[in-house]
């Protein structure tokens, strides 16, 4: 739980409409990882991938770290 908020927070510090920002837990029980599937607003999609990928590798970043 402790990762989805700390994603949702990002996110809704970044987009227009944080009420819009949805995280998703999906667990893979083959190799024990998880993925984290952030939804936002479809016309706030560009500013949580900004320019080149830049936002979206530093949140993926923020998130191995945590």
């Amino acid at each position: 739980m402790e990762l989805e908020k700390i994603v949702a927070d990002m996110a809704k510090a970044i987009v227009d409409t944080p009420d819009e920002v949805k995280v998703t837990r999906i667990d893979n029980e083959n190799d024990g990882s998880i993925e984290l599937l952030l939804t936002v607003a479809p016309d706030e999609t560009g500013m949580v991938i900004g320019k080149h990928g830049k936002i979206a590798k530093a949140i993926r970043t923020v998130v191995k770290a945590a």
